[in-house]
């Protein structure tokens, strides 16, 4: 992804033959998946191949007449990642790539100096990391274990830095765009001085991300080892999830059984019953920090509209952090009741 916009040149009309000779620059799409996964972008996306390009430059001409100085990467690869992940609806896709963008203006902590050198002590602490086996439907599995985290170390916006790496890397593959991820969150050992880290105004921008901000489809989230405290902390997410997301949610308690009819032990760490051997976060530490200069090129400076109403903003600024805090003040005693 590039920060520089591509508005400023000529764009050629949807459907045009001479794409790729009036725009020598841009990177020529080349497909890659497979043919099962052509007929399931089909299927499941509404993705026909031969108006992916038309369907593409559709998007790329609204961008630049609504939003023309977004400063978004207007590639093909890049653009199909917005439309994949809303099954080629047009406006539903120019949308999130917009709410893409606010996310990085609006949550500097987040997004400044966001590279994988910055959040490496994250990467080595095991927060963070994937499993080296896919599922069954071709999905990466996510393996998130907060017990990891040691508050006093770093704020808990820098494991939220290393889910995002982590989720931009996995989603440059075509792959992952058509078949979605799955979350594996342990929460073995998360105490109440932990959950009240993640209260209602953090849980928003996060959510917001993961279902408003960001290309990516989460087809599901295994949680195991929960304490009675996650009681409170589910509480503190679910208002904010759709009702498609959180039917989404599994809770496996201590049962490994049941996380098995999510997720096959074949492709499971030991620690979860499973028989891939031990967990290794080297693999996909060395991974991430490795596309450091990747990561360099396309988290240049981004700058949104000036005219951009409210409604296109997914984070409403000062507000929405007030009424969030009095959230968090109302679901303390909860979180202290479930402890």
């Amino acid at each position: 992804m590039s920060g520089e916009s591509d508005c400023t040149r000529t764009s050629p009309s949807a459907g045009s033959p001479s794409d790729n000779e009036l725009l020598p620059d841009r990177p020529k799409y080349v497909c890659t998946l497979s043919p099962d996964l052509v007929t399931k972008a089909r299927e499941e996306l509404q993705e026909k191949p031969e108006w992916r390009l038309r369907d593409v430059q559709a998007l790329r001409d609204m961008v630049c007449k609504d939003y023309p100085s977004l400063g978004t990467c207007l590639d093909d690869a890049f653009l199909l990642r917005f439309l994949r992940a809303r099954k080629f609806d047009y406006d539903r896709a120019l949308q999130l790539l917009v709410n893409y963008h606010t996310c990085r203006r609006t949550w500097p902590e987040v997004f400044s100096n966001l590279k994988p050198s910055a959040i490496k002590s994250v990467l080595e602490s095991g927060f963070v990391t994937v499993l080296p086996h896919r599922d069954p439907q071709g999905r990466h599995v996510v393996c998130i274990r907060p017990d990891r985290w040691t508050p006093s170390n770093y704020p808990i916006t820098e494991n939220i830095r290393a889910i995002y790496l982590t989720l931009e890397k996995l989603i440059q593959s075509e792959e992952t765009q058509v078949n979605g991820i799955v979350i594996l969150a342990d929460y073995k050992g998360v105490s109440l001085s932990k959950a009240s880290h993640f209260g209602p105004f953090v849980a928003k921008k996060v959510i917001g991300i993961l279902q408003d901000g960001f290309p990516i489809r989460i087809k599901a989230v295994n949680i195991i080892n929960e304490p009675r405290i996650f009681k409170g902390i589910f509480a503190i997410i679910k208002p904010f999830l759709k009702e498609k997301i959180a039917n989404r949610f599994f809770l496996h308690g201590c049962d490994l059984n049941s996380l098995h009819q999510n997720i096959p032990p074949v492709i499971l760490p030991e620690e979860y019953g499973g028989t891939a051997g031990k967990l290794d976060i080297s693999a996909w530490n060395e991974l991430l920090l490795a596309s450091e200069e990747d990561f360099l090129h396309d988290f240049s400076e981004l700058v949104l509209p000036c005219d951009s109403s409210p409604h296109d903003l997914l984070v409403s600024g000062d507000a929405d952090e007030k009424q969030c805090d009095d959230s968090l003040r109302g679901m303390k005693p909860q979180l202290y009741y479930c402890y």
